[in-house]
């Protein structure tokens, strides 16, 4: 698995074990194109942030091919700058990942 996302959130996903590409919006794209191309992935994750449809960003390449899966994830900086409780959906989080309530 592989995830496209911006250098800020990189961080996070490397320490969660995942392999973290970064790109900036003009490069998405591209970046995202070479990816697939690379044949290194099943999945990709691609932050919304960057690329509100990778679907339709790599549609010629990905003719005839069944991997990799590519899945569009909401950036969470986006996602609790409106005024969510970013603490409080990270601790529903790991309570429900560890089963565990974690104060943060």
């Amino acid at each position: 698995m592989g995830v496209l996302t911006d250098a800020e959130t990189a961080s996070g996903y490397r320490l969660a074990g995942l392999e973290a590409v970064t790109s900036s919006k003009e490069e998405a794209a591209r970046t995202l194109a070479e990816m697939v191309q690379s044949n290194a992935y099943a999945l990709i994750a691609v932050d919304e942030s960057l690329l509100s449809d990778p679907n339709k960003a790599v549609e010629r390449i990905m003719r005839g091919r069944s991997t990799p899966v590519l899945l569009s994830l909401p950036n969470l900086l986006e996602a609790f700058s409106g005024g969510g409780d970013a603490r409080a959906y990270m601790r529903q989080l790991v309570r429900q990942t560890i089963g565990f309530d974690i104060k943060l």
